[in-house]
């Protein structure tokens, strides 16, 4: 025996509200799909008229209309999508799906009624009811077309008054070839904005700004058309905008994503189409091969504006980059052209100012960068001093561009910057010098040695900077493996064990400058204990002044250092 499945109307309109709608206030966007599909399919001059009333709503078109057994196909079963195309309703140029549009309006109605005549057909009345029940009648006498009564739910009053019904007319039917009215008064324009309208003003409108360029949008696969306004201020790349999309001339949403590739957060676009599907809530775009393709080709049109702007108007190009360079940036690293843009108009941070990648080659010829922005900043004016210039790579996307255009450039060198390149530049001290620092070097070598660091004593400009702690990326490793093997367990620290005759034994280095005049004193202390003092307060320094992580063995010698130091600062009566 079978069964068929009871629905729970009630319970279909609580899902319709709490899970499919973000908001009620669609059923205006609902009630108008119908109206416009009506008056398509009934091929004649529309007009949709809408009137507002204490409690009460009523939308008129003189569309197409039902007989009766479309009434009962149409209005009173959920889901019957075949017998909705038998019926003449799925058409390409049609917006929506006619039976759940109207059940749409039970999220701000207990009763609707559907009043509505077929040429040549009898008219009819169907009444349907929030807990599910449904009445159909004999209608009065009129012209085809669908006439459909909403009375308000307790609550819900407001969002049927005049102000409320027309504010959502317009939004979401202002550009609908069909003429709409709201007692009385004309909300549609017919026509769309673009691409002879005063754009500008239309963004300030719709977005609330004055856009730095706009865009004009075409993609024949999708029967998309459509503008991209360009922000004119920076905007988070991490932040995901919303565009405003329109279906056969209704509003989908306002805040639509999905559209433009990532890297294009710089845009706001206003796009309607003919071909894009929407999800099943119409508030979204079905994420399927065209909607990819569109953003595809909206990305190669974004794409030719930058281009085109490089070579025909360079002073708007660099007034977009100074606002939105970490867009183009991002797409630079997928995209040639893109990337030779950025080498070309992007300035970068260098040890020596902001430059183009094209002036730092043509100054320096390596474009050597500092793979991280502590790294950079320890380094910089060391090496600016040395006369050896340095990118950084620590902001976001430079080391990767740097290593791409280096990539797909043959004649492009790149080097990540490291300490021994810095360091290789040090002046060596005389053999003299050389010969009275050996006590000072031997008290200061066994102060660190249980720090795993090897002193050394070099010549250096800035004379300002006293001391530099220098880790070679052989020697970071090394520092990473050593801790990793004494935090791992016995079976592991047995395996690390073995491997650790493979791992480099390169130690970073305490490099003092003896052109610094505090070196000098220290480095001439004849007291070994306060010499020893004296290097690991310098050590702790320079960890400090180069971004270097402290670890627990660190912060111990700073502390013993320090109040090592006060102490033979400050004698008391018991010394």
């Amino acid at each position: 025996m079978s069964n068929t499945f009871q629905v729970d109307l009630r319970g279909i309109v609580d899902l319709l509200s709490h899970h499919l709608y973000a908001s009620p206030r669609v059923y205006v966007r609902e009630l108008l799909q119908n109206a416009v599909d009506a008056i398509t399919a009934a091929e004649v001059r529309g007009l949709v008229s809408i009137t507002t009333g204490p409690g009460r709503l009523r939308v008129s078109d003189n569309g197409i209309g039902l007989t009766e057994a479309q009434v009962h196909e149409l209005l009173a079963t959920i889901g019957r999508s075949s017998k909705r195309d038998e019926l003449g309703f799925a058409r390409h140029e049609f917006l929506g799906q006619f039976g759940i549009g109207l059940l749409s309006c039970f999220l701000v109605a207990d009763e609707i009624r559907v009043h509505t005549r077929r040429a040549g057909a009898e008219p009819v009345l169907w009444q349907g009811f929030s807990d599910g029940r449904y009445s159909v009648a004999p209608g009065d006498d009129r012209e085809p077309g669908t006439t459909v009564t909403l009375v308000a739910r307790r609550g819900a009053e407001s969002l049927l008054s005049g102000p409320t019904v027309r504010e959502l007319a317009e939004l979401y039917g202002s550009l609908l070839p069909v003429r709409v009215e709201v007692d009385d008064v004309a909300v549609t324009t017919g026509s769309l904005p673009w691409p002879s309208g005063d754009l500008t003003t239309y963004a300030q409108k719709v977005f609330g700004f004055r856009p730095l360029d706009v865009v004009p949008l075409d993609v024949p696969e999708a029967g998309l058309t459509g503008v991209a306004f360009v922000l004119p201020t920076p905007v988070n790349p991490a932040a995901r905008g919303g565009h405003r999309v329109y279906l056969k001339r209704m509003l989908l949403a306002e805040s639509i994503e999905g559209l433009l590739p990532e890297w294009a957060f710089f845009a706001r676009c206003v796009v309607d189409s003919t071909e894009l599907r929407p999800t099943a809530s119409r508030e979204a775009l079905y994420d399927d091969g065209l909607l990819a393709d569109t953003r595809e080709a909206i990305a190669d049109q974004l794409r030719g504006w930058l281009v085109r702007l490089a070579s025909t108007d360079p002073r708007r190009l660099a007034e977009f980059l100074s606002i939105h360079h970490l867009g183009v940036k991002a797409l630079a690293l997928h995209d040639d052209e893109m990337l030779r843009l950025v080498e070309q108009w992007v300035p970068l941070e260098t040890n020596l100012g902001h430059l183009t990648l094209a002036e730092f080659r043509e100054r320096h010829g390596v474009l050597r960068y500092a793979a991280g922005d502590d790294e950079f900043r320890q380094l910089a004016s060391v090496a600016a001093a040395q006369d050896l210039g340095v990118i950084n790579g620590g902001i976001v996307y430079n080391a990767d561009l740097v290593e791409r255009l280096a990539t797909v450039d043959s004649e492009v060198r790149a080097e990540r910057l490291e300490p021994a390149d810095v360091a290789a530049r040090f002046s060596a001290v005389d053999a003299e010098a050389e010969l009275r620092l050996r006590p000072f070097l031997t008290v200061a070598q066994r102060r660190l040695d249980r720090l795993g660091c090897e002193v050394v004593v070099r010549g250096f400009e800035p004379a300002t900077v006293p001391a530099l702690y220098l880790v070679s990326r052989a020697a970071a490793f090394n520092e990473q493996f050593t801790a990793s093997r004494d935090a791992a367990d016995d079976l592991w620290g047995g395996v690390l064990d073995a491997l650790s005759r493979t791992v480099p034994t390169d130690r970073p280095q305490l490099v003092l400058n003896h052109r610094n005049a505090l070196v000098r004193r220290v480095t001439a202390i004849a007291d070994p204990d306060l010499a020893g003092l004296a290097v690991e307060s310098l050590y702790g320094q320079a960890l400090m002044l180069g971004g270097h992580p402290i670890r627990p063995a660190d912060a111990a010698l700073l502390t013993s250092s320090f109040m090592g130091l006060l102490d033979r600062a400050v004698p008391g009566e018991d010394k």
